[in-house]
């Protein structure tokens, strides 16, 4: 699993300016199957995704996240080997 961390490096105006395309990108990972979870941060200054896949396939995911395209938002993003979950997320577990 991988947590995507993204702040945002531009103005909040800028950054909305880009907004409903990125959910349109959030929705197709979900609709992927790819992302778990996802959310803004509190407060704004970008949010978090949960994601399955490989690092290279989330790397090329998150190379076309308009954010990134239109530079308002840096991520960082860290690999996690989930070996323990509550009962009902155990499909975390790779």
């Amino acid at each position: 699993m991988f947590i995507l961390s993204l702040t945002y490096t531009a103005d909040l105006s800028e950054v909305d300016r880009h907004i409903e395309p990125h959910m349109d990108w959030v929705k197709d990972g979900y609709d992927r199957g790819v992302f778990l979870a996802s959310g803004r941060k509190n407060p704004r200054t970008g949010g978090v995704i949960l994601a399955r896949g490989t690092r290279s396939e989330i790397d090329a995911l998150v190379a076309t996240d308009p954010f990134t395209v239109h530079g308002v938002a840096d991520y960082e993003v860290t690999e996690v080997l989930v070996s323990r979950t509550a009962a009902r997320l155990e499909g975390l577990k790779e």
